[in-house]
């Protein structure tokens, strides 16, 4: 089965606050077993646009992922991400080949 993974791309306007959010949403992902693969490490934008922070977090399957998303532990943490960023993300099946 296909893993599912959430692919961010972030904007921090206010970085105290979006630490709140950090930490709040470690629930949610200690919950739902998400593991990150990227999370705002050093990137070079070679084609296009992107926003200055990339995050990549892998879940078990897309089902766990979008149920991640969904869940009132990580509604709780995006009202702290929601004032603090503006970003974009996916929720995405990985390939199985």
């Amino acid at each position: 089965m296909p893993k599912g993974y959430w692919i961010a791309h972030v904007d921090v306007h206010d970085p105290e606050a979006y630490q709140s959010y950090r930490e709040a949403n470690a629930v949610a992902f200690e919950k739902f077993g998400a593991r990150f693969l990227i999370r705002g490490g050093a990137q070079q934008v070679r084609e296009g646009e992107a926003r200055p922070r990339s995050v990549v977090i892998e879940f078990k399957d897309l089902e766990t992922a979008i149920a991640c998303y969904e869940s009132p532990e990580y509604k709780a943490a995006k009202a702290f991400r929601d004032p603090a960023s503006t970003g974009d993300l996916m929720i995405v099946e990985g390939y199985d080949g």
